[in-house]
């Protein structure tokens, strides 16, 4: 997997909540949804449960890693 800069306007229409399964899509691992189920049990990923549905909190996703830029 190749790593991209962030830079802070990839990030200016980014929800603030999303399904887990759909941020799996968005970071390109379609293929391995299992890892990022894994992380997200083992508190990598900030989440939020809506209901029955978890969903990844992009806004503090994104926040952390800006702030590992500076």
């Amino acid at each position: 997997m190749e790593v991209e800069e962030l830079k802070p306007e990839q990030f200016v229409n980014c929800p603030p909540l999303m399904p887990w399964r759909q941020f799996a899509i968005w970071i390109r691992m379609e293929d391995d949804q299992d890892r990022v189920r894994g992380w997200i049990d083992k508190g990598y990923l900030p989440t939020v449960r809506l209901g029955r549905h978890r969903m990844v909190n992009v806004a503090l996703v994104v926040k952390h890693l800006l702030e590992q830029e500076d």
